[in-house]
């Protein structure tokens, strides 16, 4: 391999010395603003979105960056977003020109997969941040839209980024707050649900002028002189807090596996490694043993595989904070261009997500092998989502509806798993049941933890979810459920979890098997079973006190059954 075969990715944007006025108190407290500003962004979105996707299932992330486009703060919704969103910034300002033609009031949209490390679903809105005339910083928000008029609403077949939606490639709405209603008029026509989407993307405008009130208003109260100097402060700590945890890693270089049940297009399984080289507070997250881009849309652009390695490792050392810029700076990236984790235009992309879940799982399994008490055993790894479209009988009109479904945690060194939404998607939820069959024609006829889903263990898996949807009306569905064949492993002696699944049966009792399809069509009466995967456990069975074993049992986590083969020692007497 050749040096012209590896691209590296660091985080090089603006270092600078603190200037000694920098204050540790007055930086904590405006830290804090900033992280307030952001969240008043979230809560702009929640409050105005029309999608329950976006105000229930919280399938969005928003954040404030400073004119070097370093992060400064976030709101706690969807973690893969974050580490995506400079690149997204950086994007967005190259379609429109760069930051010379940014005027005060400017909204652009953009969502070139391979600028935005997602699916063109995943639309971000972005706005200037201006203050005493001069470009401070920006704000931005990226969601996902329920149709963007690709070949389906969802799609696990399509074999090219042009399949799979309208491209914005950094264009402005508005332009020193005057709406472009021809650019709106493109944009409510390219879409199914033109209603939907217009209540969405006014929305996020909503969101990032709501940040952008905030950002200012932290700029009046510390002064630039001020939050300049306290920003090179909250960064750096941002880094010693990265640094402090890969400090406990061994040095060394360690590899871990994981594997996609098929691209979409074929039906073979799609392995790959991932290898991390852990030097001093140093960390090269190493990609080049992927495979070559996939043929159908399974391919995780760049700035998703960046993010991926940057999220793996704030998750287990952020220590629960708001992550910033200076907790990237020691995490080095390198790829292969042209490979599943850094594909080239126009390679489909559309699934992108469902090899990042994977790899932030083989990287930790990597750290595991390292020191298997810093990391969790594997959970269901997926997200299991499900996404929904007809006409209603009754009006003739379109509906659209998706979301993911929470699956069981990898137990660890400190307790057993427990149920949600996958890691990198850890700020989200699954909607209440209640506004599901208020809006879309089914009934939820079962939702409960599966019993023995999780792993054994000294600490158990988390279970998984039984979900079952009666269809009233007849709907299409595409449903993305990966890891159907290998189940979420253990660590340091635990058993493996249960892997997910999809089953539809039909009106005539006919049961397909049906994880991965594009626009499946179901009847009236049909149910859809999904079974999300469990945990896997940590430590040795044995090791589990008797008392834990049984209260498992009373709370129908674990069948009597299956405990006694389990654990035989806590049915001893």
């Amino acid at each position: 391999m050749t040096k012209q075969d590896i691209a590296i990715y660091e985080t090089t944007s603006a270092r600078r010395t603190p200037p000694e006025s920098a204050d540790p108190i007055t930086t904590e407290v405006m830290r804090h603003a900033l992280n307030s500003a952001a969240n008043q962004m979230k809560r702009a979105l929640i409050r105005t979105a029309f999608s329950p996707i976006i105000y229930e299932v919280l399938d969005f992330a928003v954040a404030i960056y400073d004119r070097d486009i370093r992060l400064l703060a976030q709101a706690p919704t969807l973690p893969m977003f974050m580490g995506t969103m400079n690149f997204c910034i950086e994007g967005a300002l190259e379609g429109i020109g760069g930051p010379s033609k940014l005027k005060d009031g400017d909204v652009i949209l953009y969502n070139w997969p391979f600028g935005t490390g997602a699916h063109a679903q995943d639309l971000c809105v972005i706005m200037p941040v201006f203050f005493d005339g001069e470009l401070a910083g920006y704000v931005i928000n990226k969601a996902h839209w329920n149709d963007i008029a690709a070949k389906d609403p969802y799609s696990t077949d399509t074999v090219d980024v042009y399949q799979e939606g309208v491209i914005y490639p950094g264009v402005k709405l508005y332009e020193a707050g005057v709406l472009n209603e021809g650019l709106q008029a493109v944009v409510l026509t390219n879409t199914r649900v033109p209603k939907a989407i217009k209540g969405d993307l006014n929305a996020q405008v909503v969101s990032c002028r709501a940040g952008v009130a905030g950002f200012e208003d932290v700029l009046r109260r510390f002064g630039r002189e001020t939050f300049e100097a306290s920003i090179e402060l909250m960064l750096d700590h941002g880094e010693k807090v990265m640094r402090s945890y890969l400090e406990k890693i061994p040095d060394g270089v360690y590899s871990a596996s994981g594997a996609l049940d098929n691209d979409g297009i074929t039906d073979t399984q799609v392995p790959f490694e991932i290898s991390i080289s852990i030097k001093g507070s140093e960390i090269e997250v190493d990609f080049t043993a992927s495979p070559d881009e996939t043929e159908g849309p399974f391919n995780c652009p760049l700035p998703c595989t960046v993010a991926l390695s940057r999220v793996a490792m704030t998750l287990l050392a952020g220590f629960g904070e708001p992550p910033n810029e200076g907790q990237f700076r020691p995490v080095r990236v390198k790829t292969r261009p042209g490979s599943m984790f850094h594909p080239l235009p126009p390679a489909p992309s559309f699934l992108y997500y469902w090899a990042a879940l994977q790899a932030v799982e083989v990287i930790h399994a990597a750290i595991g092998k390292a020191q298997a008490e810093l990391v969790p055993a594997d959970s269901g790894g997926c997200i299991a989502s499900l996404t929904w479209w007809g006409k209603r009988t009754a009006t003739g009109n379109l509906w659209a509806e998706g979301a993911p479904h929470p699956v069981g945690q990898g137990a660890s060194a400190h307790g057993d798993g427990g149920t949600m939404l996958f890691v990198t998607q850890s700020g989200t939820r699954l909607a209440p049941m209640e506004v599901w069959e208020s809006r879309n024609p089914w009934i939820i006829e079962k939702l409960a933890l599966a019993p023995d889903s999780g792993g054994a263990g000294k600490y158990r898996g988390g279970p998984g979810l039984d979900l079952e949807f009666r269809l009233l009306e007849d709907s299409f569905i595409t449903p993305v459920v990966e890891r159907t064949q290998n189940q979420p492993q253990g660590s340091n002696g635990g058993a493996p979890g249960r892997a997910n699944g999809l089953t539809i049966r039909k009106p005539s009792g006919e049961e397909v098997w049906l994880p991965k399809y594009t626009r499946y069509a179901l009847e009236a009466g049909s149910l859809v079973s999904l079974s999300t995967g469990g945990g896997g456990g940590y430590g040795d069975p044995s090791e589990r006190t008797a008392e834990a074993v049984l209260a498992d049992v009373r709370n129908g986590f674990v069948t009597e059954e299956q405990a006694r083969r389990d654990y035989p020692h806590a049915f001893a007497d």
